[in-house]
C-alpha cells in the first residue's frame, strides 16, 4: 500500500514540475502537454508490464517470472519470491506426501479410506490384497458392491465398531482377516485389515497342547488315584502280593507322568532362542550310549545292532541335545517293532556329511502320517505307544534339536515292512578323526 501512494506522489510531482516548467518557460499549455505525455508513457509502460505479467500467469509452463523495471521490478521481486517460497512448500508437501505413501505401501496392514457412503477413495497394496481390489480401478466405488459377504456388510453398517470382525479372506481362500472400522474427519471411515491366520493356527495348537496334555496326565493320575483309595479303603485285606502289584501299577504310572514332564521342559527348552552350547561331540561314545538304552528298552525282545562304515569321528553340537534325539528315534523303533524284531543303527559320512540311521523291520507306517510325525501328540498307534511308555513327543523334539543342528530328517516307511529313519547332519559340523582329536 506504502509502494501505491509513493507512486501516485511521484506522479503528482512530475506533473507539478512539468507545469512549473511551463511556467518558467511562458507556456502552462506547454508544461501541461510534457504532463500528459509523461502520464501517457507512465500508463503505456504500466500497460506493458501488465502485459508481460498477464503473458506469465496465463502461461502452462513453469517459466521464471518477468524483472520488470522501476517500480514493477519491484512488484516483481516481492511476487518472485513468494512464488519460489509457494513451489517449495508445494516441494515440501509432495515429499512428505510421496513419503505418506511409501509408508502406506510398507506397511504390514491393510488400509483403505472411505466416504460416509462406503465409497473407496485410496487404499494401499496390502488392502488390494486382503480384500482383492484394484488400487486403481475401484477407485469411487463402492466397497459393500465389490465385497458381497453378508457379516462384513452388517459391521460395516451397523455403526458400531468398538470390536472388530474376523471373516475369511474373500480373494485367498484358508485365509483369515481381522477387520476394524476407524470412523475420522467429515464423516469418513478408515478400514484396517490384517491377517490372522498365522495366530489362529497358533491359538488352535494352544488349544489342542493344553487339551492333549490334560488327557495325556488324566490317564495316570486316575489310575494312581484309584490305587491310593484302594490301599487305603482295604490294605488290612489285602493280600501282600496284591498290593505290592497295586504300588508297582501306581509306580509305573507315576514314571510315565515325569517322563511326559521331562519331555515337556526338554520341548520348551529346545524351543526357546537360548544359545546352543558348541562342542566336538565324540560320535563313538553317543552311539554306544544310544545303543545301551536301545537295548535296556527292548529287553532282549529285539535284536539291535550298531554299524559303521568307519571311525566315527565327532559333531559338533550340543551332546545332550543329540543324545535326545538320536535315542528318541531309537526307542522308537523298538516300540514299533514286535518282539523277535530287528532294530539296526548305522552312522556313515557322505560327501561330508554325517548320517545317521535307524532301520526296523517293524509295523511301518502308511504314508498319509508321516507329513505329520513331528507333531506335537500325534501318534500313528495310540495305544501302543501308551503301552511301551511313549509319550507323544519324541519326535517333536527330534524336529527341534535337528533344527538346531541345521540337520534333516527323512522317513521312509512301508506298511507291515518296517520304517528307516535317516538323519543327515552339514558337513560344516561334521569332523574327521584327526579333526575331533584336534578340537
Amino acid at each position: 500500500m506504502r509502494e501505491f501512494w509513493f507512486r501516485v506522489l511521484l506522479r503528482a510531482a512530475l506533473v507539478g514540475a512539468c507545469v512549473l516548467t511551463g511556467l518558467i518557460a511562458g507556456s502552462v499549455v506547454f508544461g501541461l502537454a510534457l504532463a500528459v505525455l509523461l502520464l501517457l508513457a507512465g500508463s503505456l509502460r504500466d500497460q506493458y508490464e501488465i502485459g508481460r505479467f498477464d503473458h506469465w500467469l496465463n502461461s502452462t509452463v513453469d517459466t521464471a517470472l518477468p524483472d520488470g523495471a522501476g517500480q514493477w521490478e519491484f512488484l516483481f521481486a516481492k511476487l518472485a519470491r513468494r512464488e519460489r517460497n509457494a513451489r517449495q512448500l508445494r516441494e515440501d508437501l509432495r515429499s512428505r506426501l510421496e513419503r505418506m505413501r511409501e509408508a502406506s505401501r510398507a506397511m504390514p496392514d491393510g488400509t483403505l479410506i472411505m466416504s460416509r457412503d462406503e465409497v473407496i477413495e485410496w487404499l494401499n497394496p496390502m488392502a488390494e490384497q486382503h480384500l482383492g481390489l484394484d488400487g486403481q480401478r475401484d477407485i469411487g466405488s463402492s466397497l459393500l458392491n465389490l465385497l458381497r459377504q453378508p457379516e462384513f456388510a452388517s459391521y460395516l453398517q451397523s455403526g458400531d465398531y468398538a470390536d472388530s470382525l474376523s471373516m475369511p479372506s474373500p480373494r485367498q481362500p484358508g485365509r483369515t482377516l481381522q477387520i476394524r472400522v476407524v470412523a475420522f474427519g467429515d464423516e469418513q471411515k478408515l478400514l484396517l485389515s490384517r491377517d490372522i491366520t498365522q495366530l489362529e493356527k497358533l491359538e488352535t495348537m494352544r488349544r489342542d497342547f493344553v487339551a492333549n496334555v490334560s488327557h495325556e496326565m488324566k490317564t495316570p493320575l486316575t489310575v494312581i488315584h484309584g490305587f491310593l483309595e484302594t490301599l487305603e479303603d482295604a490294605l488290612p485285606e489285602l493280600p501282600h502280593e496284591q498290593a505290592l502289584s497295586f504300588i508297582a501299577m501306581a509306580q509305573q504310572q507315576s514314571v510315565r507322568m515325569q517322563r511326559l514332564v521331562d519331555d515337556l521342559l526338554t520341548l520348551s527348552a529346545l524351543e526357546t532362542d537360548a544359545p546352543m552350547p558348541e562342542e566336538a561331540v565324540d560320535m563313538r561314545n553317543l552311539l554306544d550310549i544310544v545303543m545301551i538304552e536301545t537295548r535296556a528298552l527292548s529287553g532282549g525282545r529285539h535284536e539291535v545292532l550298531l554299524e559303521l562304515d568307519s571311525p566315527p569321528g565327532a559333531l559338533t553340537g550340543c551332546a545332550r541335545d543329540l543324545r535326545s534325539a538320536l535315542g528318541n528315534l531309537a526307542s522308537n523303533a523298538v516300540r514299533y517293532t514286535p518282539d523277535g524284531g530287528r532294530v539296526r543303527l548305522g552312522w556313515t559320512v557322505v560327501d561330508g556329511c554325517g548320517v545317521f540311521s535307524v532301520e526296523d523291520n517293524g509295523i511301518g507306517i502308511d504314508a498319509q502320517h508321516i507329513p505329520r510325525l513331528t507333531e506335537r501328540f500325534y501318534r500313528v498307534d495310540r495305544g501302543r505307544s501308551r503301552e511301551t511308555g511313549g509319550t507323544g513327543l519324541g519326535l517333536a523334539i527330534v524336529k527341534h534339536v535337528l533344527e538346531r543342528h541345521q540337520a534333516t530328517l527323512n522317513v521312509v516307511s512301508e506298511p507291515g515292512k518296517g520304517s528307516c529313519f535317516t538323519v543327515r547332519f552339514p558337513a560344516r559340523r561334521t569332523l574327521r578323526p584327526a579333526q575331533a582329536v584336534a578340537a
